[in-house]
């Protein structure tokens, strides 16, 4: 088949080499540029993918190529400018790297970019594709626990991780919309992910349009071992966690705890593989892709609402109309941490 697209990769580090082999699945794509400013890292990735032309400036790389997809695969802080950038250049699609951006205000203005150039961008909550996801999700949707009730999650921070378990509990609600957060955070030492501050332990709580509530807790919470927890008002069903199993569901009327099979769900090709393929199908049929923008700016606006009820000592109705990072302003103010 003859090659349709060509995509271009911005930071030729781990996730940028995940990225590359997804285009690389891919039947319809050519990777035909990178750049990075370490000179070792985007030699060493051209030298892998058969990358023909490689650039110290990502913008050179934007000016002098005729790109249609350009992946985003650098640090959080460097998000905002390369994606508008990019959604600046003529191109057709961004694929980017989560979380969005260290502020609110951020991560609206690179969406707000794309959607202005009429690009696509998606990001990377690559967990969508999972199988162990994909069969909570269709459990629920079958009724097999009754109505959906609570969304339970812990996980290190709020930011860097958080953003996968805030996308994974719009994923179990079918995407339904928030109606309000309440949260509080603590800074009890300087803890940097990706250069950016996180809190060292936090909690948000949840409460979607549809009633269904959901419970993120952060820092040394545990919840029992288990990645994310559903409930229902007729069962459980309990998604991953160290040494567990990938789902096991406890149901009304059951024997105790069931394991439910994931045959045809485990995919043969890894989750940001999938992530880049179905980015590539949806631009070439016009079909929203699953990790869509749409979709990221909802999980993201939770975790600095999270903030802002911590600042502010409130329940934040959305949508959230502060701009900052309310943990990075009181963090520089010194009334936090």
């Amino acid at each position: 088949m003859e090659t349709t697209f060509k995509a271009g990769i911005i930071g030729c580090g781990g996730r940028g080499r995940s990225h590359a082999r997804g285009y690389q699945a891919s039947p319809d794509v050519d990777i035909v540029a990178c750049s990075d400013p370490i000179e070792d890292a985007r030699n060493a990735f051209a030298e892998q993918f058969e990358v023909p032309n490689t650039y110290e400036n990502y913008q050179e790389m934007l000016d002098t190529e005729s790109l249609d997809f350009v992946s985003v695969c650098t640090w959080i802080e460097l998000h905002k400018d390369m994606v508008i950038a990019a959604a600046n250049s003529g191109i057709r699609a961004i694929h980017c790297e989560k979380p969005m951006a260290p502020t609110w205000g951020d991560a609206k203005a690179l969406y707000q970019a794309c959607l202005d150039n009429d690009v696509v961008i998606t990001f990377c909550h690559q967990r969508r594709f999972g199988a162990q996801f994909v069969k909570a999700k269709r459990l629920v949707n079958e009724g097999a626990i009754g109505e959906l009730s609570r969304l339970e999650a812990a996980c290190p921070n709020l930011l860097d991780w958080g953003t996968h378990w805030f996308d994974m509990f719009f994923f179990y609600n079918n995407d339904e919309p928030v109606d309000w957060v309440i949260g509080q955070i603590d800074v009890a030492e300087e803890k940097t992910v990706f250069g950016v501050q996180v809190e060292t332990s936090g909690v948000s709580w949840i409460r979607w349009k549809n009633g269904v509530e959901g419970l993120l807790a952060t820092g040394d919470a545990g919840l029992g071992g288990f990645a994310n927890r559903l409930i229902g008002t007729k069962g459980i069903i309990d998604v991953g966690g160290r040494g567990a199993a990938p789902v096991r569901m406890l149901r009304e009327g059951g024997t105790g705890w069931e394991e439910p099979d994931l045959t045809g769900l485990v995919a043969e090709r890894d989750a940001t593989i999938l992530s880049v393929l179905d980015l590539v199908h949806g631009v070439k049929t016009g079909r929203e892709p699953e990790l869509s923008g749409r979709k990221a700016i909802q999980a993201t606006e939770l975790i600095f609402a999270t903030y802002q009820s911590s600042r502010q000592r409130a329940k934040i109705n959305l949508p959230l109309t502060v701009d900052d990072s309310a943990l990075l302003t009181m963090v520089a103010n010194g009334d936090l941490g």
